[in-house]
């Protein structure tokens, strides 16, 4: 052993009144049997019903006996007080000397993942931009219940590799533009990692005044998957800074090259305790990020492309015919159909706002039908056993059907009952028969979304 310093007194202390420095007990022990330069260090409070508050220089503690690795050589020094019912007591600093490096204590694959390794520094920023766009992520921050972390690991009982280490396990991953209430979009700043000269940390956020710019020292534990910052705090949005009591001590969700989730306990008072988990992608990712071209997906049969005459005989069956149609009640009704692609399967798909037990009601005694029949077009509808009926024109350059003083079949008092005369068919398919149409009744050009009812021949 070597480099032992002890600070202590036998005087006795009454309850509740305020110790003085001479009165603490504590022990600072470099450990030189295993480190010849004195890296590993034991701190020890011997001062009794007192909680210990350790600042020593590259990270906090409050445990009683904590043993402190410094991987790089310098001078360190180590602040002891402690925290009695008389309040907070201060002991005199002690600077300790570390001769030698020890890089063995920053060679684990997480130190070398988060700062890029010995002797040099990594960038990490927020992942969403001013454009909104998250790069890696779906967006900039998720919520975990408060017995997640690693998410490499886990207890047997919930099924191994899973993030779970107790009761209250649960995610919610929200996408970004679906969920833009989370933060707004902004360039945020950057935090980098250093391991030039010591384990030092910078952050800056831009979006953040109050925060602004801070240097600071930071140590990760590789085997509680923690990261823990001394003057310094992670980067984060100010809507969130009143409900995070410590921005300074995160658990490591994830780590790898590009990519990092940190995660800070939310107080209970703001909507309950929970993790809320930042990502980040490293700023070489980030730069060096290309968008993936994608093909836009759109639904089978959207915005048909037709021959001359192929809706009329769709619609009628032919020259001296006519065909009935009926709305698909026992299938797929209704939809919203958003560039190109709609997202019901079924009535069920949009119960309660849209389809509902009225409809079905309609449905079930209700038709129309299209007639070529003496060179004439005419459009019967058959609601609810009352008929009436007019003539219809198609535009084939646009798909569109006008029906002269009618249209289609009504459930009055509902807000999906088409006003409209004039119909388009936005999906149409060559196997209409058994697939049938959707006509479009009413559209909006700012979403590029259509309200369509399917009609299918009963």
């Amino acid at each position: 052993m070597g480099g032992l310093l002890i600070s202590c007194d036998d005087h006795e202390n009454s309850m509740g009144e305020k110790l003085d420095p001479s009165e603490l007990k504590f022990e600072i022990e470099q450990d030189l049997t295993i480190d010849q330069g004195g890296n590993t260090v034991i701190l020890t409070n011997n001062t009794p019903g007192t909680i210990p508050i350790w600042n020593y220089g590259t990270g906090r503690s409050n445990k009683a006996i904590d043993t402190i690795r410094f991987a790089f050589a310098g001078e360190y020094t180590i602040e002891f007080s402690v925290m009695t019912e008389g309040g907070l007591v201060e002991a005199d600093p002690v600077t300790i000397s570390v001769t030698d490096n020890n890089f063995e204590y920053v060679e684990n694959e997480l130190w070398l993942k988060l700062s890029g390794g010995v002797g040099n520094a990594k960038t990490w920023v927020l992942d969403l931009d001013a454009e909104g766009v998250s790069k890696y992520f779906v967006g900039p921050q998720y919520f975990y219940g408060t017995n997640n972390g690693w998410l490499e690991g886990g207890d047997e009982w919930s099924g191994g590799s899973t993030g779970c280490y107790g009761a209250d396990c649960w995610n919610w991953n929200p996408d970004w533009p679906g969920n833009s209430w989370i933060m707004a979009a902004g360039d945020y700043g950057t935090m980098t990692f250093s391991l030039d000269g010591g384990p030092f940390v910078e952050v800056d956020n831009l979006m953040f005044a109050q925060q602004g710019k801070q240097s600071g020292t930071y140590y990760l534990d590789a085997n509680s998957h923690t990261l823990t910052m001394t003057d310094a705090q992670l980067l984060h949005n100010a809507e969130n800074d009143d409900c995070v009591s410590n921005w300074s001590d995160m658990k490591i969700f994830s780590l790898t090259e590009d990519t990092m989730q940190l995660g800070v306990l939310r107080k209970s008072s703001c909507d309950g305790a929970a993790y809320l988990v930042f990502n980040f992608i490293s700023k070489e990712y980030s730069d060096n990020w290309v968008p993936e071209e994608t093909e836009p997906t759109i639904d089978e049969g959207f915005d048909p492309s037709l021959e001359a005459g192929q809706l009329l005989e769709m619609l009628t069956g032919g020259q001296g015919s006519g065909r009935v149609w009926a709305m698909d009640a026992a299938g797929n009704p209704v939809d919203w159909v958003t560039a190109g692609a709609g997202w019901t399967v079924d009535a069920s798909s949009s119960a309660d706002w849209g389809w509902n037990s009225s409809w079905s009601t309609v449905a079930s005694d209700s038709w129309i039908r299209f007639d070529q029949w003496n060179g004439m077009q005419t459009y019967t509808r058959n609601q609810s056993g009352v008929e009436t009926s007019g003539t219809f024109t198609i535009n084939e350059a646009t798909n569109e059907i006008t029906l002269s003083g009618e249209v289609l079949i009504q459930n009055p008092g509902n807000w999906m009952t088409p006003t409209t005369n004039t119909i388009t068919v936005i999906k149409a398919f060559d196997d209409y028969q058994t697939k049938g149409i959707w006509f479009g009744t009413s559209y909006d050009s700012e979403k590029d979304e259509w309200l369509a009812f399917h009609y299918i021949i009963p």
